[in-house]
């Protein structure tokens, strides 16, 4: 469905840092596009193959059009996490690179009896979330 997601930052190293480490947990590594130019203003992480022809990735860059980045009211990425110790990892690594809490680790009963999330804002406001199915008590 998706082919890649991409937020704007008005920081490109903070946010290099930021997601590096709060990703990390989840199992999401950088991807290389061997292009220095894009290098320059933008970084991805997840999957990127065949110079872009088999992407699923997240992206974090300077804006296109050259203004300042901007946060979406109502706009998240939510991120699948494979346990619930990687969801509070993610919550934990987004707070202590410069994120804010938004919502901590937790059942969301409201939701369904396995929905297990965190929900951060990265430093430049975006919100993220980490959500984990398929368990209702911790594993």
């Amino acid at each position: 469905m998706l082919h890649y997601v991409y937020f704007g930052t008005k920081d490109l190293d903070r946010a290099i840092a930021f997601y590096n480490s709060a990703l990390a947990p989840l199992g999401m590594a950088r991807c290389v596009t061997n292009d220095p130019e894009w290098d320059k203003v933008s970084a991805g992480w997840g999957l990127y193959e065949d110079d872009g022809r088999r992407e699923l990735a997240f992206w974090i860059g300077l804006p296109f059009d050259q203004q300042p980045a901007t946060v979406g009211n109502g706009s998240m990425v939510a991120f699948l996490a494979p346990s619930w110790q990687a969801v509070d990892e993610f919550h934990a690594a987004a707070l202590g690179h410069g994120g804010r809490c938004d919502g901590a680790p937790g059942l969301r009963l409201h939701y369904s009896p396995d929905f297990y999330a965190a929900y951060v804002r990265d430093p430049d406001g975006n919100k993220l979330a980490a959500i984990c199915r398929g368990h209702t008590e911790r594993q």
